[in-house]
């Protein structure tokens, strides 16, 4: 979750509009169990636009596909040099932005769960000041609704969540995601719902590396002392799932910033998941959360700024209203919600038409944590996620 701040940062190309209908593009969850089996017999297929694929491989080896190798070269990055530690230049040059350069290559043991306890926030926030201050169509600010703790274990009560761990210039980083239903794989998906700024800096930088994405991260909401000294199955019980493939919003990649701005209204991505070792699919087998009504809508994440630790799931229920930076920015959804950052990315959902589905997920919120946003998903959030799932699903 980012702060906001109204003064518009500065911009880079034309952003496209976003159509304002709010659920235009809800996302249905996935309604199958986690650490699928199905081999994938896809055959490669090239990227489609505002889409990038990672450099992958098998476990142990460093083979990547010719393409993505010779992106690399093009790049002067060495394959072998990358996971040797090489991935911690980020150097202008070396720091790739463009949505066809995304490369993810897997490193088989990096996201140890002492490293994953020791990811930041990655925080997007604004001073209440500027969030008061902000312009164009929108609803009177809602009173904070306190975030409760999710029922344990997480697989059997709560949407299919987990956490999105990266490396940025800052260091190690943490979002929240949500598993979404693969419309051209019905049973099983490999599809992540998340963030733009949990996988790309915005106009002023270029893609975050070691993705990976965690279902039921500490699926038995432990402390930390309980923590203390646990093996990886306990932390990540459904192991880690790399991104070798991600797409964002053009306007995110064009107008994010530290602090959301003119990217905001965009701050969405897709994530294609692959696990650790292997080929299999993620298979979700997740209840989804109960709905308070028509008109309510969740919000779910794991906060790691304080009061919270990021290590268990948090959820607020809350009434949404709208929220805009600037008259000429789309609106956004809001809630009261006192979750802070970590909870980034975070799926919300709500009942349309019986179906419990994916609305929005956490963009930015103010530093005194008293609400959160979250972007519209409109016709260009649809096209994302089904070329997404046309071009990459079921791999």
């Amino acid at each position: 979750m980012r702060s906001i701040r109204t003064s518009a940062p500065r911009r880079r190309g034309r952003r496209r509009t976003l159509a304002a209908a709010g659920l235009v593009a809800a996302l249905a969850l996935t309604a199958t169990a986690c650490g699928g089996s199905t081999d994938d017999k896809a055959g490669p297929k090239k990227p489609g636009p505002g889409t990038s694929r990672a450099a992958d491989g098998e476990a142990g080896s460093s083979q990547v596909p010719a393409d993505i190798a010779d992106r690399l070269e093009e790049h002067g990055i060495d394959v072998d040099q990358w996971k040797a530690g090489g991935w911690r230049d980020w150097d202008e040059g070396k720091w790739l932005g463009e949505a066809k350069d995304y490369v993810n290559p897997v490193i088989e043991g990096l996201w140890k769960p002492e490293r994953m306890r020791s990811a930041e926030e990655a925080d997007k926030t604004l001073s209440t000041k500027d969030a008061t201050a902000a312009r164009g169509a929108g609803d009177p600010e809602p009173g904070p609704v306190e975030a409760q703790a999710e029922q344990t274990p997480y697989h059997d009560h709560a949407a299919p969540v987990g956490k999105v761990f990266f490396d940025s210039p800052e260091g190690t980083s943490v979002c929240s995601g949500t598993v979404v239903k693969d419309v051209n794989h019905p049973g099983r998906s490999n599809l992540v719902w998340t963030a733009g700024h949990c996988v790309h800096a915005g106009g002023d930088g270029g893609w975050y590396r070691n993705i990976v994405f965690v279902p039921a991260y500490n699926d038995l909401g432990r402390s930390e002392a309980e923590l203390s000294g646990a093996n990886a199955s306990e932390i990540a019980p459904y192991g880690n799932w790399w991104a070798d493939w991600a797409a964002t919003s053009t306007g995110w990649i064009e107008g994010g910033a530290p602090t959301g701005g003119a990217g905001a209204p965009y701050d969405y991505a897709v994530l294609h998941v692959k696990p650790e070792r292997g080929d299999k699919s993620l298979d979700v087998d997740f209840s989804t959360p109960p709905a308070d009504g028509a008109g309510r809508t969740g919000a779910w994440g794991y906060p790691a700024a304080p009061p919270y630790n990021g290590l268990r799931m948090f959820k607020c229920l809350d009434t949404p209203g709208r929220f805009s930076l600037a008259s000429d920015l789309p609106t956004m959804h809001r809630i009261g919600c006192t979750m802070t950052g970590g909870s980034s990315g975070g799926g919300w959902f709500r009942v349309v038409n019986g179906e419990t589905v994916l609305v929005s997920n956490t963009s930015i919120g103010p530093t005194d944590n008293t609400w959160l946003a979250g972007p519209q998903l409109g016709r260009d959030a649809e096209a994302l996620y089904r070329n997404m799932s046309r071009t990459y699903g079921g791999r």
